[in-house]
């Protein structure tokens, strides 16, 4: 797996804190340990209804939001992530999450299968969080060699 430098591009804002393993992925699809077709399972549960049906109020089924930045609130991937928690977000197309904390297992899984966990301040992951909603096209660059988070607009930037 080549080694991530720089990811410049839109981002998905989720504010939700507290997100869960098992909310990322279904357990029972996360326990199978099979990686073809998971990322159809990334977020289930938020983003199509019991029916089957899709939850046009959820953000990753609003055509605007796009792109390979998945920005959280507070304590992403907590309990017990797996390999496919971090394989639906990587086959999603996400490359990176940026919330200000991470679980150390989702953080470990997600070095290993080539998903970047930003840390950042609250303060910060507020700014952007606020940026993209308002503005789906706006863009974040990560860059590695830097340890920097930037907002391009305004080039407000923070280390991780």
């Amino acid at each position: 797996m080549l080694a991530i430098t720089q990811i410049l591009s839109t981002a998905v804002p989720l504010p939700i804190k507290n997100i869960k393993a098992h909310q990322i992925v279904p357990k029972e699809i996360s326990l199978k340990g099979e990686r073809n077709g998971i990322e159809k399972n990334l977020f289930r549960d938020w983003r199509f209804h019991k029916d089957g049906s899709l939850n046009d109020d959820f953000i990753l089924n609003e055509d605007a939001y796009f792109g390979k930045i998945l920005i959280t609130g507070n304590n992403f991937g907590c309990k017990n992530s797996t390999d496919p928690t971090v394989w639906a977000l990587y086959d999603y197309g996400f490359k990176a999450v940026i919330s200000s904390k991470f679980s150390n297992v989702f953080k470990e899984k997600a070095l290993q299968n080539g998903v970047l966990p930003v840390k950042i301040s609250s303060e910060f992951l507020q700014i952007l969080l606020q940026a993209t909603t308002a503005k789906p096209k706006t863009i974040i660059s990560i860059n590695t060699k830097n340890k920097t988070v930037t907002l391009e607009e305004t080039g407000q930037f923070e280390k991780f």
